[in-house]
């Protein structure tokens, strides 16, 4: 059985752990919107989105 895609509730990063890659937190969601994925962290998106590191983004989480 595949493992379900999570979203960190605080930076919004997919992952499939229990706990986020990135922040470290443990507040998770499987209830998303939109994707995104950000492979130059300097460019125009990453900015506005406030990204820092490469990777699948949601839009939205709830």
């Amino acid at each position: 059985m595949a493992k379900k895609n999570k979203v960190c509730r605080n930076c919004k990063r997919f992952t499939i752990e229990k706990a986020c890659p990135i922040c470290k937190s443990n507040n998770m969601s499987v209830t998303w919107k939109g994707i995104v994925f950000i492979l130059n962290t300097e460019g125009e998106v990453a900015r506005k989105l406030n990204i820092n590191e490469e990777g699948k983004y949601a839009l939205y989480v709830e």
